[in-house]
């Protein structure tokens, strides 16, 4: 019920923000045409008409492009939701070079997808449990209390998506992709290190009980030294959190005060939870903006501060759905995309994650390595970054040897 709360505000502080700049908009026009310099606004409004952002949207119907873009919105799909990434930086790529559309356009439409992909991957980790406790595998409490900054942040990110240029959003794009990819990387080594070394100790630990009820037929039984599994959870799982102070400061304080998680309390430190609350403006900021998903920086975040590979993709990948949401909602009301197109591909976007979801399950209770899912995050995040950027390039290349306008877009311009 609180998130829906949170939705609805958020949704009504949004349609009152575009109903005050339309106004705005319109009385600053009525106000300058009584002025001697009305003619400049005239002329940067006709800039931007003729030179500004035009959308491109090509026509629905089946084609190798068609096929072509869906497989690769299948296999973006399932590799996203189950590093908790969403997948944007797969299907924007995608959208532009296989379909056909243009960059901006090509973003609101991933988030389309990447919301479809989200409501899907909850949906199968709603079922799962805590891999050490007796607890869900989405951590509610921390995602209660980043969804408001995280919020506002889609709110600021999808505004400057309209305004910046292409050439600004793709720096940006790169520059995130190629640092959290690398850093992840190096997480799941880490994490491969400790299972395997986790799998020898469990193994020795297995040939000593085994000799030891050997000898204890001849000589009599020994007590040998041993591990406690609390012990071991308390190596293995860091008590640290970074939380988000936002509207909800109840919560934050409870954490702050000592809050009961099972059979442990955990106290959260003030300066963890102000750097949450930055984090998570900055992950949703980089969403709307980006189109990628929070999930690119709220995934790598929850795995730096020693969450549990399942906890960090679940908790991240619920947090996205609500997030994407807002921006699909915003980017609808400025007419970003084409809703037949958009339906068809958030679709295909929602049944193959909960494939991935499935698959990625079996494969972690197979081997008991987990840092497969910091694997497949850092995969997908790398494809994204080598996508994103040769798209984003390219297009640079042929706006500069054309002579196109490549500076900021007018935000109250709203063609259809």
């Amino acid at each position: 019920m609180r998130h829906v709360v949170i939705f609805s505000f958020n949704f009504l502080l949004l349609c009152v923000f575009i109903s005050a700049i339309t106004s705005t908009k319109s009385e600053v026009s009525s106000t300058n045409e009584e002025q001697s310099f009305s003619y400049h606004i005239k002329a940067l409004e006709f800039i931007w008409k003729h030179l500004g952002y035009q959308h491109v949207w090509p026509e629905m119907e089946f084609s190798w492009r068609i096929v072509v873009g869906t497989l690769i919105g299948i296999l973006g799909a399932a590799f996203g939701s189950v590093g908790g990434v969403g997948g944007g930086g797969i299907f924007v790529p995608m959208l532009i070079l296989i379909i056909g559309f243009d960059p901006k356009s090509a973003v609101a439409i991933s988030k389309c997808m990447v919301t479809g992909a989200a409501i899907s991957a909850v949906f199968f980790c709603m079922k799962q449990r805590h891999p050490t406790l007796d607890e869900p595998v989405i951590d509610y409490d921390l995602m209660l209390l980043i969804q408001p900054t995280l919020m506002l942040g889609i709110s600021i990110g999808v505004i400057l998506s309209v305004i910046f240029a292409d050439w600004m959003v793709t720096i940006l794009l790169i520059i995130l992709c190629i640092v959290t990819s690398i850093r992840a990387f190096f997480m799941g080594a880490d994490t491969w290190k400790k299972e395997t070394k986790m799998k020898e100790e469990s193994q020795e630990t297995i040939k000593l009980s085994e000799s030891t009820a050997t000898c204890s037929e001849e000589e009599g039984y020994k007590y040998l030294p041993g591990c406690s599994d609390e012990g071991y959870e308390k190596d293995t799982r860091k008590p640290e959190i970074p939380i988000t102070v936002g509207f909800y400061l109840y919560q934050a304080r409870a954490l702050y005060q000592g809050r009961a998680a099972g059979s442990q309390h955990t106290h959260w430190p003030l300066h963890h939870l102000f750097l949450a609350s930055i984090c998570s403006l900055l992950a949703g900021i980089v969403g709307g903006l980006l189109g990628t998903g929070s999930g690119f920086v709220m995934g790598p975040l929850f795995l730096e501060v020693g969450i549990a590979p399942q906890v960090a993709s679940a908790t991240a990948t619920f947090g996205m759905m609500y997030s994407s949401s807002l921006s699909v909602i915003q980017y609808y009301l400025l007419n970003r995309f084409p809703v037949p197109y958009a339906l068809f591909l958030t679709l295909v976007a929602a049944i193959a994650a909960f494939l991935g979801q499935y698959l990625i399950d079996k494969l972690v209770n197979i081997f008991q390595r987990a840092s497969l899912i910091i694997f497949v995050l850092a995969f997908t995040i790398f494809v994204s970054s080598i996508a994103l950027g040769g798209v984003g390039i390219s297009n640079m290349i042929l706006k500069i040897q054309r002579n196109e306008y490549m500076g900021f877009d007018n935000f109250c311009r709203n063609d259809t």
